[in-house]
């Protein structure tokens, strides 16, 4: 399977938490970061130049809380008020007396102001939304440039070591978590915090007692969902690694459709689908399942609670030491009181694994970049293409050596060919050339400097690359062939496709120039996206030429086309060329022949043929069928 499709794949026990039922992430495993407190305190530091803004947020959270929690209070007054106007009229029936009226403007007053509570209370949860989107986007728009400019700076093996979709995981996924619980989670954890201390503190003040009994109930909600959410944490570890699995499975039986087809497996694919499909099922019915009991169980410890304070309120009410608005008011607390509790612990997991995403990043953001350029740093202003390997040393693990000793000598406008099976160190050749590694030991020059002395940037100047894996992104035929060269003209452009003889090809295209190019540039063919790449290369006009297997994935007839544009591209240039066909690279004027690192042979075909070698048996294996166990990978 192919890397960048790993990115879409869910993560064993890897959780946001932000659905998955009523009772949110409750229930569910978390992930949680190596160094909790430290990245935290990392995170928020990205806040600290937006905190007057921040502060406001967290003062009009409070406000739009206070406001809010204060009404169930006021409502009671009114309540009481009407109360005790009907209680004053069945009492003036009874003794036959004239019938008070209803004080009318004392609950039309209870009714404006609690309007006005809750009209501002609204207008502070809408200015604390509207500035802490702003925040938290400001935040991670930092924090994506701050990372974007790192990949920039990181040496070629960091992206060697890892796959295409661990790093897109980190730049979207994490970043995804980071916004959402900066934007949404914070507010939500303040908003909750204050409301229970709020509706403890009102519930205090209507009555100690029915408050410390509402208090009591909570040890049964903490022995509720510690013990569901110990059972149901297993089975949505089993339905993540299942529907992982489901997802890679249907993956490679889409992507390899055809492959299927051809060995008639289908059969075989649908029963492992079958399989799988079952075993996510299970888990997933099983963890929904004990994961919804959460919330019905937790509605019946409150309606317990609920029931308590309806009884002993009642009976302080007709005691007269409670009046009935009092006891309702703290009826809405009660309810009140539940509800934040949830979502704090909902948060408090959303919170763990939102810092789990930040220290992935940060440890991103902490990786070894490449050596920075020296402060004399030379630029080449008109470079010739003479190269020279000074015993050079190399090795991508400190006690695994791959290049040894190595000395070449290249001569401007030179063709050196470079050939030998996979691993032999052929592409590292080139990644050393181009300083994407550093080497361990000696001297690279280009024209007599060392390359450690020359601007990264101007060095890779000087090259130009045409790889095997062609590279084409997302834009128009013209934007693709431009890239070669900032500010070259449509006329530039048609006269390196002219030179590529892409340019045929090209202008029978319905839109031309302009036809567009999908991601994945497949609606053109393999050999018109190496004919464009070599039109780019052309267009780049570098000193010293890099083919990478070229030619290796296209049919004879178009090789003829493809060959025909590189002898025009190497005409005059140095040139590195990495092949497999070795009747590519007949005319070189230098082979190098390599295996395990090291030069084994040197010279032109001819002289290589003669010392019947290792180069003649890669040959003769090529072209007679024999000794296939030496045939290049």
């Amino acid at each position: 399977m192919s890397e960048e499709r790993k990115v879409d794949k869910p993560q064993p026990g890897v959780f946001g938490g932000r659905a998955g039922g009523p009772a949110g992430s409750l229930g569910k495993p978390v992930e949680k970061a190596k160094n909790f407190k430290g990245t935290l305190f990392r995170l928020l530091s990205y806040l600290k130049p937006q905190r007057t803004k921040f502060i406001t947020v967290f003062i009009f959270a409070i406000l739009s809380t206070i406001f809010s929690i204060v009404g169930p209070k006021i409502m009671g007054k009114a309540i009481t008020k009407i109360a005790e106007g009907f209680g004053a009229k069945m009492m003036a029936l009874q003794m036959h007396q004239p019938i008070p009226s209803m004080d009318f403007t004392y609950i039309g007053q209870i009714v404006l102001i609690l309007l006005g509570l809750y009209l501002v209370s609204a207008a502070f949860s809408y200015l604390q939304q509207y500035i802490m989107a702003g925040v938290a986007q400001k935040t991670v728009y930092n924090m994506r440039k701050e990372v974007d400019e790192k990949l920039s700076r990181l040496p070629l093996k960091f992206f060697d070591a890892r796959t295409h979709g661990e790093i897109l995981s980190r730049v979207t996924n994490d970043f995804d978590n980071i916004s959402t619980t900066l934007q949404q989670s914070l507010t939500q954890l303040i908003t909750s915090i204050v409301t229970i201390l709020g509706v403890v503190v009102m519930m205090l003040s209507i009555s100690p007692l029915l408050t410390v009994i509402v208090i009591l109930t909570l040890p049964l909600y903490v022995l509720v969902t510690m013990n569901i959410a110990k059972h149901s944490q297993k089975y949505f570890a089993t339905q993540q690694r299942s529907l992982g699995e489901l997802n890679g499975h249907v993956e490679e039986m889409y992507t390899g459709h055809k492959i299927v087809k051809a060995f008639g497996r289908e059969e075989e694919s649908i029963k492992t689908f079958n399989s799988i499909n079952a075993k996510l099922y299970t888990a997933g019915y099983k963890a929904q399942f004990i994961s919804g009991i959460i919330m019905p169980l937790m509605r019946f410890v409150s309606n317990l609670g609920y029931v308590i304070v309806c009884v002993v309120g009642g009976v302080f009410a007709i005691q007269g030491t409670i009046t009935i608005g009092d006891i309702l008011a703290f009826i809405q607390y009660s309810r009140q009181f539940t509800m934040p509790i949830v979502q704090t612990a909902n948060i408090a997991n959303i919170i763990q694994s939102t810092v789990a995403s930040a220290e992935r990043v940060f440890e991103l953001l902490d990786e070894a970049e490449e050596l920075p350029d020296h402060a004399d740093a030379k630029v080449i202003a008109f470079p010739k293409g003479e190269v020279k390997f000074e015993n050079v040393d190399f090795s991508y693990k400190n006690d695994e050596p791959l290049i040894k000793n190595m000395n070449i000598d290249v001569k401007q406008g030179h063709t050196i060919a470079i050939v030998g099976p996979t691993g032999a160190g052929k592409t590292t050749l080139v990644n050393l050339l181009m300083r994407f590694y550093e080497i361990g030991a000696g001297k690279i020059t280009v024209d007599g400097v060392d390359i450690r002395d020359i601007k990264r940037g101007a060095l890779r100047n000087i090259f130009g690359m045409v790889l095997q894996d062609t590279w084409l992104f997302n834009g128009t035929i013209m934007e693709n062939i431009a890239y070669g060269r900032e500010g070259a003209t449509e006329e530039e452009v048609m006269q390196a496709t002219r030179a590529a003889h892409a340019h045929h090809f090209i202008k029978t295209l319905p839109e031309g120039y302009n036809t567009i190019l999908n991601e994945e540039a497949s609606n053109i063919s393999q050999g018109q996206k190496q004919l464009i790449t070599i039109a780019r290369a052309i267009l780049a006009d570098p000193a010293i030429l890099i083919l990478d297997e070229a030619t290796s994935s296209v049919d004879s007839r178009t090789e003829v086309y493809i060959q025909r544009a590189m002898t025009e591209l190497m005409n005059g240039r140095t040139s590195f060329v990495i092949a497999h066909r070795l009747s590519t690279i007949r005319d070189a004027e230098l082979i190098l022949v390599m295996n395990k690192g090291s030069i084994i042979e040197m010279g032109n075909h001819n002289e290589l043929l003669a010392q019947n070698g290792f180069y003649a048996d890669l040959y003769n294996s090529q072209f007679t069928g024999a000794n296939l166990n030496n045939e290049v990978g």
